[in-house]
């Protein structure tokens, strides 16, 4: 997933926390303008599902499609896979998954923010972990026992400004993409949201107003605007803002609105996006109706948790597995080759083990990232971007 250098997930996206903090005052009593509210405990079971929807990514680039990692396995995943391959393809949509969340947490941390807080929030979230993944994917794609071929070094050193997709650059990770993704989401609800201050009206007019424009560049077919609006992601980004609203008053029936539009429109674009015709010399196991089930247990799951259904899941554990989710986003996809080839080629241990033990290995490697660079880098980065001048 040289994607999963998110989020933020990115989780999130992967890039983006768990929940840190609600508001238990009705909408209906609630001021103009909303200032902080007291700090309640993480939302634990959010951690929980991120971490799911990370290893849904996994499953499907270790064993749901064709390409690089064929030649890590030595053979096609189908052949490694017989059975589980046709499930595995389905992990894909945990980027989906990831993007509800995304939406439910961002809105839960800009709320009550200032713009500077907001950006220092985000930026010391994505870029210690992605930084230290990009140097690490390209020193190890470097080394001449690896089989893959690292990016140019002009490549490697755009791909630490993020900007490397919009400028044409080759990307060292994957999984990058869905931070682009979320960037370009932080930036429209900064502008439309956290700047002039967080209401509950304003967030229901952005949701409302980004579902419409989203639809409209999507008939004009213009670009600029697809690039602007992302009309495929919109959907499930709205779709979580539109839970948290829930989070927040669960009669409120604007927001449970928000939330039916999104997730009507976000099933058939994931559909229109994942779904081709069966043909055997392809990854084509995904049906459309798997897809919908998929994408309807994310936002039911996201719902859950939204309308406290999962507050007894609140194991210290589940804030150690989201605190591991972006830099195991991050790390899985191209580290995961080089991990698969050495244990299923090189030591001869079975796919059937080899899957298992290389999403280990990329979960402490996750931990190590954690430990030694985002506890010691990210609080540094903050303090110096919230700092005022």
């Amino acid at each position: 997933m040289s994607t999963m250098n998110p989020s933020p997930v990115s989780a999130s996206s992967p890039g983006a926390e768990a929940g840190d903090r609600t508001a238990a005052v009705p909408a209906a009593s609630v001021p103009s303008r909303i200032v902080p509210e007291k700090r309640v405990p993480r939302l634990r079971a959010l951690d929980g599902l991120r971490l799911i929807a990370a290893l849904m990514v996994a499953a499907y680039h270790y064993g749901g499609r064709d390409g690089e990692v064929g030649q890590a396995w030595g053979t096609s995943p189908q052949l490694q896979f017989p059975t589980l391959h046709t499930w595995f393809a389905y992990g894909c949509l945990g980027v989906q998954v990831f993007f509800v969340i995304s939406g439910f947490v961002i809105c839960m941390s800009g709320w009550g923010r200032s713009l500077r807080s907001f950006f220092a929030s985000r930026a010391s979230r994505l870029l210690p972990s992605y930084w230290a993944a990009v140097v690490l994917v390209t020193a190890v794609f470097a080394l001449p026992v690896v089989a893959y071929e690292a990016v140019s070094p002009s490549d490697a050193l755009v791909n630490l400004t993020l900007m490397q997709q919009p400028l044409g650059a080759d990307r060292v990770l994957g999984v990058c993409w869905t931070l682009w993704a979320e960037i370009r989401f932080y930036a429209l609800f900064a502008l439309c949201v956290v700047l002039p201050g967080a209401t509950r009206q304003r967030v229901i007019l952005f949701c409302a107003g980004w579902t419409l424009a989203a639809a409209i560049a999507q008939a004009a077919r213009e670009p600029l605007l697809d690039l602007v609006l992302m009309p495929e992601y919109a959907p499930f980004f709205v779709g979580g803002i539109g839970l948290y609203l829930v989070h927040r008053d669960r009669r409120d029936a604007y927001a449970w609105g928000i939330v039916g539009v999104s997730w009507l429109i976000g099933q058939h674009y994931a559909v229109a996006e994942l779904w081709h015709a069966p043909d055997p010399a392809h990854f084509s196991y995904r049906t459309s109706t798997g897809i919908i089930l998929v994408v309807t247990l994310g936002f039911v799951a996201v719902a859950a948790i939204a309308l406290g259904w999962l507050n007894r899941a609140n194991w210290p554990w589940l804030t150690v597995a989201g605190a591991l989710t972006y830099p195991f986003y991050l790390v899985h996809e191209h580290l995961g080759w080089v991990a698969i080839r050495a244990y299923h080629q090189s030591l001869g241990i079975p796919s059937y083990a080899t899957m298992p033990l290389t999403v280990a290995t990329m979960l402490v490697l996750a931990w190590l990232l954690n430990r030694y660079v985002e506890d010691r880098s990210a609080p540094r980065l903050r303090s110096a971007l919230s700092r005022p001048r």
